[in-house]
């Protein structure tokens, strides 16, 4: 009874300086601009944007309790989208109902409460290490592989876990009674309990083949409701890019074509949506080269410090710049901003072959950047495409706005960085 307390105690008051936050993020600026008023902004339209911030600041707070389900860096992931999907409602809402709002004063909230959100979970993650409990039966152990958290294995169900942050068990193992009885006394305690399966998933962003049974497979099925959704966002956003960076484009065409001899677009045949072949569009990045059938497998992979590449090339290739024409696939319904990279036919025919459920990758539309781009770059080799498709694979049983927003962030930063690039 005691640690039952104490955990609802700490959860409480975790809660509460949440809450104060999200208070003072709206009271803030709103305070500053009615003791200011450069503007002379009327008291009534102050008070109308008071109350949509304090609304959108604890709506952000409860979406972010809501989505951050798992420990670890997880949790930080989810802080922009809820905070970011709580402020667009309260916008939505000004703008049907008519309201008259400051924009300063709004948008001032929005911000303060998304650097609040951060710097408190970075002092908490540094303040307090994860301590996760591990039963050692069944494949659980296997999370002992993660260095970033510290793992103590549970001998017996009788050890001490007050100090625990969760215990994670294999759920699908035969788990003798006194361990399920022990399991069920921390979840009414108030001490979380996860499948080892899903907190590997969750904390290495992959979903590995190997435990992949016949319904677990088809829960990878992506929602459709949100797949017609991304596919006409996808659209519409290639349209009004190609408008914006033709004259870029145009451009850098024309730097390929004095650079080296051969056209500014490589054309290549990948395997794309439902499994269906098309023809994708690519900057060209290398020098024309002839194969025969025989090497036309190696002739498709991108070594490491390929002489092929050029010198604009070298350019293009670190900062994804050469992706940029498959705007032109996405606007043809062939791919999508975000989704599995689509690989080369006879490398798709040649993974077929040698991984299993390789081809279900296909489910979604391929994409300008994906979730293993971010995360592990180009590779060719069979068993680091098959490490590729656990992320391939977490992506679509993962499919949701949320994840393509951090993608897009990854992706940000993989273009400054060249992570990846070959």
């Amino acid at each position: 009874m005691a640690e039952q307390i104490l955990r609802r105690h700490v959860s409480w008051q975790r809660l509460r300086w949440n809450l104060l936050g999200a208070i003072l993020c709206s009271a803030t600026p709103y305070v500053v601009r009615l003791m200011t008023n450069p503007l002379n902004d009327d008291a009534g339209l102050l008070n109308i944007t008071l109350m949509g911030t304090l609304l959108a600041s604890l709506l952000g707070v409860f979406l972010l309790r809501s989505l951050s389900n798992y420990p670890g860096v997880q949790g930080s992931v989810y802080i922009v989208p809820s905070f970011f999907s709580s402020y667009s409602l309260g916008f939505v809402i000004f703008l049907l109902g008519r309201f008259s709002y400051s924009r300063s004063v709004f948008i001032t909230s929005f911000i303060l409460c998304v650097a609040w959100f951060y710097i408190a979970y970075f002092r908490a993650q540094r303040r307090a290490g994860l301590v996760i409990g591990i039963i050692p039966i069944g494949n659980a152990v296997k999370l002992t592989e993660i260095e970033r958290i510290e793992w103590r294995i549970l001998n017996t169900p009788n050890d001490d876990a007050s100090d625990l942050s969760a215990i994670a068990a294999d759920l699908r193992a035969d788990l003798p009674d006194e361990w399920e009885r022990r399991l069920t006394d921390c979840a009414l305690t108030g001490l979380p309990v996860y499948h080892s399966k899903h907190l590997l998933e969750s904390l290495t962003g992959k979903v590995e083949l190997e435990h992949l049974s016949e319904n677990s497979f088809g829960s990878l099925v992506p929602v459709s409701a949100y797949m017609t959704a991304k596919h006409l966002i996808d659209w519409a956003a290639a349209a009004a890019a190609l408008l914006i960076l033709s004259p870029a484009l145009l451009s850098i065409a024309l730097a390929i074509r004095l650079d080296s001899p051969g056209p500014a677009i490589f054309r290549q045949r990948r395997i794309g949506y439902q499994g269906v072949p098309f023809t994708v569009y690519k900057f060209r990045s290398m020098t024309i080269t002839r194969n025969t059938k025989d090497d036309a497998r190696s002739h498709a992979m991108t070594q490491s410090n390929d002489q092929r590449v050029t010198r604009i090339g070298r350019f293009l290739r670190p900062s994804r710049v050469d992706e940029l024409p498959q705007l032109l696939n996405v606007l043809k319904r062939e791919m999508s901003w975000i989704g599995p990279r689509p690989e080369a036919v006879v490398l798709s025919r040649w993974y077929e072959a040698e991984i299993p459920f390789y081809r279900y990758r296909h489910i979604v539309r391929p994409g300008i950047t994906g979730w293993a781009q971010v995360n592990q770059g180009h590779v060719a080799e069979v068993e680091d495409v098959r490490h590729k498709l656990h992320y391939d694979f977490y992506y679509i049983r993962h499919f949701s706005p949320w994840l393509d927003i951090l993608i897009v962030a990854r992706t940000i930063r993989t273009m400054l960085t060249g992570f990846g690039a070959r």
